[in-house]
């Protein structure tokens, strides 16, 4: 789990070091992304929820993804001018984060025939086939949702997991 003290730190740092002083950090309550580089506030962004369950070197590794991001620009995407800004800066990640989500917040979950569980953050609007079971929609891979009530309680332990 990173200390979001020393990862405000971290993040105040490498902008100071590579990008101007107009842009700033804070924490988004983001559930499934880990960070974010928006270019209109110049403002990076991690994930409070995230960076309380990830290890001080994945938060580093994000961090690094969005000050590429801002060094590149806003055009270049993901595409070869932020790779090579993303590894000058010692990025070694991928375009994404694959880790963990803040599931415990998300307040649809469904199941599939085979047991995989599924968590959504807004109510499916259509039938999903379980991914896992197999690529494209089928029938038998149908995922089954249910609606759970997020407590107070339970979004206050979140977010003192992320102090």
């Amino acid at each position: 789990m990173a200390d979001l003290v020393r990862v405000r730190r971290w993040a105040d740092a490498l902008i100071a070091l590579h990008l101007d002083p107009s842009w700033t950090f804070d924490f988004d309550n983001a559930k499934k992304r880990a960070g974010l580089c928006n270019f209109t506030l110049k403002r990076i962004t991690v994930s409070r929820y995230l960076a309380a369950r990830y290890g001080d070197d994945e938060i580093h590794q994000i961090l690094l993804h969005e000050v590429a991001h801002a060094l590149a620009g806003a055009r270049a995407g993901h595409g070869p001018a932020w790779r090579s800004v993303a590894a000058g800066l010692g990025y070694d990640g991928k375009r994404t984060h694959d880790g963990e989500i803040a599931d415990d917040l998300a307040p649809w979950v469904g199941t599939c025939s085979a047991g995989h569980t599924h968590y959504r953050y807004r109510k499916p609007t259509r039938p999903l086939a379980c991914g896992l079971c197999g690529r494209g929609f089928t029938a038998a891979h149908v995922i089954t949702w249910v609606r759970r009530e997020i407590t107070p309680a339970a979004r206050r332990k979140a977010a003192a997991a992320a102090r």
